[in-house]
């Protein structure tokens, strides 16, 4: 192996560390990427990987060094770690032994014009304002199940290279368009192309599964406790509401959006 660390004090190690602080993944554009089904989907997805850090021990045997491998080739630096080294970098309770740092893939609404061009009934998903990195990452792992043509995060609260956003999505994150936007422009942006923006709200009429969704959509979510604002609720073409049986009123974001996706999926097919 290239090198051998062991050392926390290590300046690589230092500097990887920070990149747990949304701040610095800013302002250096990198961003950390752990685990085996990640790092393979990022490599697949053309993802910069500029560093691997490894650890044997913690190696599940899912052919890592076949992997480590075509990073490496692909010009990453490959740094051995001691356990109780990576077990400092690694934000899960069990690590299995590869972490990357990448650089942050900045794709706009141009670019996901140019990706469904052509596309008689494009499928998107708009996240306004979701705040928590587990339900952001779980909303892409869901739309490339469904088959989405992508996801637009509009008016961010969380950094979708935040570590748990990269760990819910099961790496997605690197094999599906995700675009960041303002809500403004992206509204515009749907409009210009006859994108039916689908929002759900409990005070819709209309059953989800009773609305015809077989044409061009934008299913759109918002904020796990206030839901989509006035903007987009104004501005949507369709308004379902997801019947709820019990006591509560609402359901989790992510698991909203994941019905919502599906009946789009059953629809069309």
């Amino acid at each position: 192996m290239d090198n051998q660390i062991t050392s926390l004090q290590n300046p690589k190690i230092k500097g990887a560390l920070k990149l747990n602080d949304r701040r610095e993944r800013n302002q250096s554009g990198l961003f950390l990427i752990e685990g085996y089904r990640e790092l393979k989907r990022a490599a697949e997805g053309g993802v910069k990987v500029q560093s691997l850090f490894i650890c044997p021990e913690f190696f599940l045997g899912e052919n890592e060094e076949g992997l480590i491998q075509q990073i490496k080739q692909k010009g990453a630096e490959v740094f051995a770690c001691a356990t109780h080294v990576f077990e400092k970098l690694s934000y899960r309770d069990r690590p299995d032994g590869l972490i990357g740092i990448g650089v942050q893939m900045k794709m706009g609404l141009a670019e996901l014009a140019k990706h469904i061009a052509g596309k008689k009934n494009p499928f998107l998903i708009v996240a306004e304002a979701i705040e928590k990195p587990g339900n952001l990452g779980t909303i892409l792992r869901s739309a490339d199940a469904a088959g989405a043509d992508g996801v637009i995060v509009c008016d961010r609260c969380t950094d979708i290279y935040n570590p748990n956003v990269v760990r819910a999505s099961v790496g997605t994150l690197f094999t599906l368009p995700v675009v960041e936007a303002q809500s403004v422009e992206t509204l515009d942006w749907l409009n210009e192309r006859g994108v039916r923006v689908v929002a759900a709200t409990p005070s819709a009429s209309e059953e989800f599964t009773k609305t015809d969704l077989k044409g061009p959509v934008a299913i759109a979510v918002g904020t796990e406790q206030l839901g989509l604002s006035k903007q987009w609720m104004d501005a949507a073409d369709i308004r379902v509401r997801i019947p709820m049986h019990g006591v509560a009123d609402s359901l989790n974001v992510a698991t909203a959006t994941t019905l919502l996706l599906y009946e789009v999926v059953r629809q069309r097919n």
